[in-house]
Parts: C-alpha cells; sequence; structure tokens
C-alpha cells in the first residue's frame, strides 16, 4: 500500500472560515476525507501545524517513513528555507499546492521558496489540487 503523508502548514487549519472567497468554504477535514473516499488504497498520514519545526520534523519523518509528500505550506511558502531545506534532505517524492494560485496573488506570494526543493507544484485548482498531487504521485510510482 502506497503511504502519502499531506502535511498543511500555518493557518490551514482555518479553512471553510478564513477567506472563503479565496480558500473555499471546505474545511481541511472535508478534504481529508474527499482524500480517503477517492483513494482508499493509499494510507494518508493527515497533519496540520502552525509551528515551522513542526512541519520540519514531519518533512523528516515522510522522508523516512512514506512513499510521497504533498504540502502546503501556506504562508511560509514564501519564505522558509527551514521547509525548504528539510525537503531538499528528503529523497521521497514531494509535490507542492497551494488552493489559490499564489503567481495571481500580492505580489509577496507569487514566489516560492519551496519550489525548488520539490519534484512538482499544483496550484490554483482549490481543493482538486489535492487530488491531482495524489494523482501524480501514483502515476509516477
Amino acid at each position: 500500500m502506497t503511504k502519502i503523508y499531506v502535511l498543511n502548514g500555518v493557518n490551514l487549519g482555518a479553512l471553510g472560515t478564513r477567506r472563503p472567497e479565496v480558500y473555499g468554504s471546505r474545511t481541511l477535514k472535508d478534504i481529508e476525507a474527499a482524500l480517503a473516499g477517492e483513494f482508499p488504497d493509499v494510507e494518508f498520514a493527515f497533519r496540520q501545524t502552525d509551528y515551522e519545526g513542526e512541519m520540519v520534523e514531519w518533512v523528516r519523518e515522510a522522508g523516512r517513513s512514506a512513499d510521497a509528500v504533498i504540502i502546503n505550506p501556506g504562508a511560509w511558502t514564501h519564505y522558509s528555507y527551514a521547509i525548504h531545506d528539510a525537503l531538499e534532505a528528503t529523497e521521497t517524492m514531494k509535490v507542492e499546492i497551494h488552493l489559490s494560485n499564489i503567481h495571481a496573488r500580492e505580489e509577496f506570494r507569487r514566489h516560492s521558496v519551496v519550489s525548488a526543493a520539490v519534484d512538482a507544484t499544483v496550484v490554483g485548482m482549490g481543493e482538486f489540487g489535492y487530488k491531482a498531487a495524489v494523482s501524480y504521485v501514483l502515476d509516477r510510482m
């Protein structure tokens, strides 16, 4: 069975209430349930944190025990070299995801320091982006 860590960063625990016009009205739990239902043959480890060090530890853990990591770093996307470095040191397949199209948003959101350390990036597809990321991982395995 394929094991995929789905890691969500800062403020993603507020999905459904935080700027639904940008991020949608579904909660993170809704998205996780949809993924588990769509991909019953995948073992998921769903996690969300607002603490950067905890995210770094989870990326390292995924590198040791998972086939892939799908990460939505939230605002850390734009400045966390610690998360970049953890991903870069991880040999497992990695996909960065963003619900909104970060390239069409505010200037400070248009650059990702994380992208250079992952195999693929999914942006602007809303919650469907998570399904696209899992499909990508499964297709590449």
